[in-house]
């Protein structure tokens, strides 16, 4: 999560290239005019009559079986109120995108003119055709109670309003599992809800079907305890109302064992909190800022159990462990409602999953290696990938065993399996990366400091807690543009190289002794360090940086060149090799050769693929690598192709676990079918393969390129291999999203070196 967003950067996002957050893709072949004349007509009517004699077919033939609407009249809009339908819209948009992110489902999003309570319920019920599910969003209260009970009665599709259920969900398996570890019964706790909204409400009702006493329950509201006599209250607040002479937050806390904060920040004082009985649980959900501090509680109180909305603190209360994977479970049977049985289904389900022994991939994400259920876990993480796998089965049976899935599932192991297939941990890759950047922060030196693009991104950089920036170059040229582009630098380190002879002798007696007997005399070692990309080497083999990311204005090779006299490649390497991440709509390709060598030759190839083999292996993936070429197994057999089979045996022959096999053609590669089909001896049937190694490096070079122009796909690197410390070479010219994409993974690079030694 980031640290810091502007509001100009927000408004950027936004903006640039297609506005807005969505769009609208065919999932069928458009190229000819028989498809179009499939898609429409006259081939339209076919589904059309189909559908008219069996209303049922629709999810056959149609999106609506992985089709949602989010819902929203812009009534409670976040932290920001009544901001109306329109302001809305980019929450909707952003909801649609953790959907699809989190659980492969496709969204509409519709904002509704009215605050007319039947109006809207009436313009939702006429939608109902269109859509397999309505996910309700920042509706006021109470209108939204309403609005989602006429609405579940009323349609035979799944309605939540995840601003009442999604909090409650994920709230409640946090409280079931906080219980285990405090050692408390769940019938006997006491306590305090502060706040009164639709999602207070929701929570407490929730954690009251579970097993809470309602006569162990004081809610608060704005004027202090909600207790039988006030004479102010609505008739959701009066279903709370308690017998109590109690009326400050201060005097409910006294003895209480849980307090759930759903109102605003610091109004939990430590004095109220030193009044809590042992081992209080306290969910202070309020944000940005919670009802108290996460440091200051625990300084408060060691005993304490505490879970926030935010993502820097342990045990993060967020919403999207719940929604996504509860709407997949419900479409996926089709059921007519997302009920209690499920809904307490998803808690179990959720707090279950936090017991379970956390998987690397997760572990990696959080740099944190020994995360294991306890006071600092006791809720999953969202980067789990586990979630979709627990959660939307969990939910999709208590459909089942409740009566109300229409298309119920027999085969539950396979369900499972097609729910990895359909979201493999590939797609959070970066996120992976940039949390563990952020829990370590590494100092990250940026030759070209006086670059527009790099500038951007070291801005991005610091405001997210991914890297420490070093600039170098001019210190009032790097100030000015700053300034003049209206970036906030201040703290972020200047140097000039030019100004600081200290550190030039410094760093030139590291080079001269590297390469005194290469000609270098110690005044020209010297004298070299007044060119920027050799003083930022000189800084990271001194210690005074962890990782260096150059090349934005120069030659890859003449970065890559002072790299290996000062750096070197690491013991055991005698060459380095450039690897690109890429981003596809299919999942995540590893590619190399890309950068480095021209015409590798066999050994060379053998090398390489067991550098990124291990490279792969740092992102918890396990690589199944083709050796590609212009032919399959030997049908053509040139000097390319041969030296391509003599390096796949090899490789096997010493890697007798690694999953490798060519050489083979690029499409024989990708798609299992035509590999099978063809070619069943193979050792990568039926596998996945995630990384390409080209017999040049223009093929290489070519293919990513042609990926990201042509085929959308997002590349991330070079990304060099075989260093001896964090070093990696830009592209020219680079988008500042791209070098804050390298300078991530040059951070999470540094942290393995050095974990190493």
């Amino acid at each position: 999560m980031a640290k810091f967003i502007r509001p100009k950067e927000a408004l950027d996002y936004h903006e640039q290239g297609r506005p807005g957050k969505i769009e609208v893709v065919s999932s069928k072949p458009t190229n000819t005019q028989r498809d179009l004349a499939l898609a429409y007509s006259p081939g339209v009517a076919e589904p059309c009559k189909a559908i008219a004699k069996s209303p049922e077919a629709v999810y056959k033939y149609t999106a609506k079986g992985n089709l949602v609407a989010v819902i929203s009249n812009g009534t409670a809009v976040l932290g920001l109120g009544n901001i109306g339908p329109e302001a809305s819209k980019p929450v909707m948009e952003g909801k649609g995108v953790l959907f699809k992110v989190f659980a492969d489902i496709d969204v509409f999003d519709i904002e509704l003119n009215t605050t007319n309570i039947e109006e809207f319920i009436s313009v939702v019920k006429a939608m109902e055709p269109t859509f397999g599910g309505i996910n309700l969003e920042d509706i006021a209260a109470p209108d939204c109670f309403e609005i989602e009970n006429r609405l579940k009665n009323e349609l035979n599709i799944p309605v939540m309003h995840d601003d009442q259920h999604g909090t409650a969900i994920i709230s409640a398996a946090g409280l079931l599992n906080a219980l285990e570890v405090s050692g408390k019964k769940i019938e006997e706790i006491k306590m305090v809800v502060n706040g009164a909204g639709a999602s207070a409400i929701s929570c407490t009702r929730l954690i009251n079907s579970l097993g809470v006493k309602k006569e162990h329950i004081l809610m608060l509201d704005s004027k202090g305890v909600i207790y039988n006599g006030r004479n102010d209250l609505s008739e959701l607040k009066k279903e709370f109302a308690a017998d109590t002479d109690k009326r400050t937050l201060e005097e409910a806390l006294q003895g209480a064992d849980f307090f759930l904060g759903l109102s605003k920040g610091n109004v939990l004082k430590p004095e109220a909190l030193k009044k809590m009985a042992p081992n209080p649980i306290v969910f202070a959900l309020a944000n940005p800022d919670p009802e108290i501090a996460y440091d200051l509680a625990i300084k408060t109180r060691n005993d304490i159990l505490m879970a926030t909305g935010r993502s820097d603190h342990p045990n993060q209360v967020n919403n999207v462990l719940g929604f996504p994977f509860i709407f997949r479970g419900a479409l996926d049977v089709r059921a007519t409602s997302i009920n209690e049985d499920m809904k307490l289904a998803a808690v179990k389900a959720i707090a279950e999953l936090a017991k379970k022994v956390v998987p690397d991939i997760v572990k990696l994400a959080y740099n944190v290696p020994g995360l294991a259920f306890g006071p600092d876990y006791f809720i999953p993480k969202p980067l789990d990938p586990r979630l979709i796998t627990t959660v939307a089965p969990a939910v999709a049976k208590a459909a089942v065993e409740s009566g109300v899935a229409r298309n119920p599932i027999s085969n539950w192991d396979k369900y499972e399996f097609d729910l990895q297939q359909r979201m493999g941990q590939e797609n959070q890759l970066m996120r992976v990366v940039f949390n563990r950047a952020r829990k370590d922060v590494k100092r990250v030196v940026f030759p070209d400091g006086d670059v527009m693009q790099v500038l951007m991104a070291a801005q991005t950089l610091n405001d997210d807690g991914l890297a420490k920036p070093v600039l170098l170059g001019n210190v009032e040229k790097i100030k000015r543009l700053i300034k003049e582009n209206n970036l906030e630098l201040e703290g972020v380190e200047i140097i000039d190289p030019m100004d600081d002879e200290p550190s030039r002798v410094k760093y030139g007696k590291i080079l001269y002794q590297k390469r005194q007997r290469k000609g270098y005399t110690m005044s020209e070692a010297v004298r070299t360090m007044k060119t920027r990309n050799y003083f930022a080497l000189g800084m990271l083999e001194n210690g005074d940086a962890d990782a260096v990311v150059s090349g934005h204005t120069r030659k890859y090779a003449d970065v890559l060149r002072p790299a290996l006299q000062i750096i070197g490649t690491e013991p055991g390497v005698d060459r380095v090799s450039g690897m690109y991440i890429v981003l596809t709509k299919k999942g995540i390709m590893f590619f190399s050769d890309t950068t480095v060598n021209v015409n590798p030759d066999v050994d060379t190839i053998v090398h390489n693929t067991e550098m990124v083999a291990r490279a792969v292996r740092n992102f918890d993936m396990e690589p199944k690598i083709a050796l590609l070429s212009y032919s399959n197994f030997g049908s053509i057999q040139t000097k390319s192709s041969l030296k391509m089979a003599k390096a796949a045996r090899i490789l096997r022959e010493r890697n007798p676990n690694l999953q490798v096999d060519g050489e083979m053609q690029a499409n024989f590669a990708l798609n299992k079918d035509i590999l099978k089909s063809h070619f069943p001896f193979s050792t990568l049937v039926d596998q996945k393969v995630n990384v390409l190694v080209f017999p040049s490096l223009s093929s290489g070079n070519i293919a990513y390129k042609l990926l990201q122009e042509a085929g959308g796909a997002e590349a991330i690197g070079p990304i060099l291999l075989g260093m001896n410390k964090s070093v990696h070479v830009l592209q020219m010219g680079c988008s500042a999203r791209e070098i804050v994409n390298v300078a991530a993974v040059a951070a999470m690079d540094a942290q393995i070196i050095q974990s190493k030694r």
